[in-house]
């Protein structure tokens, strides 16, 4: 019973996995091999040529999606967690022996995640709206509403996003499995009308291709990229499926699925030349173009869906390593932690892509844009790789090396690839990621330089409270928490409540919440509890990136080491710095200014970390940096 529980159980996640893993790279279709022989790359549209692009395209799935993610970089879990701060947390750690080095390793891979944002504007995008476009194959009376159109199934997307993706995730299996049983039958029926195809199974014409091109074989990768997109999250999903399922469903449906409808659309530019306008649409017969365009409609919804989700989950782990300001969070699910909804996050993501859209107006365009952050982030995920082989599996330098060096000239020869597209949309999502990085180091840089103001500027806690227990201050019966960020100073809304309410609780906690770079704290390591003196207690609570912040659930733990709190008796101070710019040491003006607006307008700390409202006294003292 147990193992048909089992099988029951892997099939659910390996049909859960098509739909929300597979969904960027399984739309890819729609526009790579018409991107590939666009007059742009000046590739010849020949049957010489065709072969060569499909097998380049086919052999590119085995090497950068089978052997480096499927195979390689799947076992990389950080605590069963995927995804690129997940990764560079295992890097930093298993090879940062130095504070140098460990920096070096965290802004790789902070820069990697801001990247991603990149891609979470351009991908929603260009899927919609080169499954729109087939409209025009239909008709050509339909161009005119193909912008319309996309950016009302854009607003729609992302309106609905506040309801979760519970209610609508069921289906996203079923419809991604049919979607890929198009691409193969569609992609079959080509083959077997010019078998001749086949040939780009050998992987000699992938190198002949790219030896015929000379330099200009860096034009026709860039184009053909556009396959690859989407890959990173096999890695970063495998958190909420496990790396098995992910792998079956690559290895049993997707990867022949789309190596199928390649060889299709190469066998019928092979057939008939004129298909170039749209070959992946003009696999069909014209009386299915209308249902094609709907269920290519769907896939690319739940393409842009998985790359949403991903953009909230990144921008909370984000939040929580110290990276962000405080954003509110919105948890859809009661049994799925993943599951989340930021506001703000979802309506910059919107304007973006609209802006995309509406900048770009073509899926064609749009490729020119997409590319340079994907394969960057992918640069980074194989060089943080190498020191999560060399040092965390501890494996000798030969095999590391030997792991990872052919991935890393792949990687650099797409990047490279890609980056001739620069100016012809390719600096959209890099000065996106360039930006985000920014406001994320001004972020970092900004709160350490406040912390250290506030431990400069405070007395130090254990003198002054050790010296408040013998002066006899009035006390009232009940238990004050005093939130902090440095748990070796005096709390400003301590010495607040001091000067201007002349009492002293019962029971005082000193509480600093510490977010570790590692995805799970489990419940027996949650909190430590030092006593300090009568009265006074000292309390740090530990949190995971991907753990839900839930200070007084968290409290009632204390109870386990001799703290017991009682949370209808406790009322909880908070200190709301207000940050005062002065030019001088620290970043310069212009950022401490930034700083200055993000901490100014960052969430509530007491809805972040889940505190009741009544029960919430916020004082506020002005802090110059």
């Amino acid at each position: 019973m147990s193992r048909t529980s089992d099988r029951e159980s892997l099939a659910a996640l390996t049909l859960g996995a098509m739909g929300v893993v597979y969904g960027d790279i399984g739309t890819s279709p729609l526009y790579t091999i018409k991107e590939v022989f666009s007059p742009a790359t000046g590739v010849p549209l020949d049957a010489v040529h065709l072969i060569g692009a499909v097998s380049v395209i086919f052999w590119g799935l085995m090497l950068v999606v089978t052997l480096k993610y499927v195979l390689l970089i799947l076992r990389a879990d950080n605590r069963g967690e995927g995804g690129i701060m997940a990764l560079t947390a295992l890097a930093a750690n298993a090879a940062g022996k130095t504070p140098r080095r460990r920096t070096a390793l965290l802004l790789m891979g902070v820069f990697g995640a801001a990247l991603f944002y990149g891609d979470s504007v351009i991908t929603p995008a260009i899927s919609v709206l080169s499954a729109v476009e087939g409209l025009e194959v239909a008709t050509p009376a339909f161009k005119s509403y193909v912008l319309p159109i996309s950016a009302a199934v854009l607003i729609g997307l992302f309106a609905v996003q506040r309801f979760g993706t519970g209610l609508v995730g069921k289906l996203f299996g079923p419809v991604i499995m049919l979607w890929f049983a198009v691409l193969t039958i569609t992609g079959v029926t080509e083959i077997m009308q010019q078998p001749a195809i086949l040939a780009a199974l050998n992987p000699l014409n992938a190198f002949e291709f790219l030896r015929s091109q000379g330099w200009h074989m860096f034009v026709a990768v860039g184009a053909i990229v556009l396959a690859f997109t989407g890959v990173e999250a096999l890695y970063a999903d495998m958190g909420h499926f496990g790396k098995r399922p992910i792998q079956l469903a690559w290895l049993g449906l997707v990867l022949p699925a789309l190596a199928i409808n390649y060889m299709g659309q190469g066998a019928l530019l092979m057939r008939d030349p004129s298909a170039l306008e749209n070959p992946f649409y003009r696999l069909f017969p014209q009386a299915w173009l209308i249902p094609a365009v709907v269920l290519a409609t769907l896939a690319t919804v739940i393409a842009s869906q998985a790359v949403i989700s991903g953009a909230y989950s990144m921008t909370k782990q984000a939040v929580l390593l110290g990276l962000l300001p405080r954003m509110q969070v919105q948890y859809t699910s009661a049994k799925e932690i993943g599951q989340i909804y930021m506001p703000e996050v979802n309506w910059l993501l919107l304007v973006s892509v609209l802006l995309a859209v509406v900048g770009f107006g073509s899926s064609s365009a749009l490729a020119s844009a997409y590319g340079i952050a994907v394969t960057a982030t992918m640069l980074i995920t194989t060089a943080l790789t190498f020191f999560v082989v060399r040092d965390g599996w501890g494996y000798p330098l030969p095999v590391a090396l030997a792991a990872t060096a052919v991935f890393l000239a792949l990687d650099t020869l797409l990047v490279v690839s890609c980056s001739l597209k620069f100016f012809q949309g390719g600096w959209f999502p890099l000065v996106l990621g360039l930006a985000i990085f920014l406001v994320m180091a001004t972020w970092r840089r900004g709160r350490e330089l406040l912390i250290d103001t506030i431990r400069h500027d405070d007395p130090d806690l254990l003198p002054f409270i050790t010296a408040l227990s013998a002066d006899g201050v009035h006390r009232v019966p009940r238990t004050a928490i005093y939130a902090v960020a440095n748990p070796d100073t005096v709390p400003q809304a301590l010495m607040h409540n001091l000067k201007h309410n002349q009492v002293l609780h019962d029971r005082n906690v000193i509480l600093t919440v510490v977010f570790h770079d590692v995805p799970w704290v489990a419940f027996e390591e949650r909190v430590q509890v030092k006593p300090l003196v009568p009265g006074f207690w000292r309390v740090q609570v530990n949190y995971g990136f991907k753990n839900k912040p839930d200070i007084p659930k968290a409290l009632e733990l204390c109870q386990a080491q001799g703290l017991p709190i009682n949370l209808f008796e406790t009322s909880y101070f908070l200190s709301r710095e207000i940050v005062v710019p002065t030019k001088g040491a620290g970043m310069a003006h212009w950022r401490e200014a930034l700083f200055a607006i993000m901490s100014r307008n960052a969430g509530s700390v007491a809805d972040f970390f889940r505190l009741p409202n009544n029960c919430v006294i916020e004082l506020g003292t002005r802090v110059q940096i």
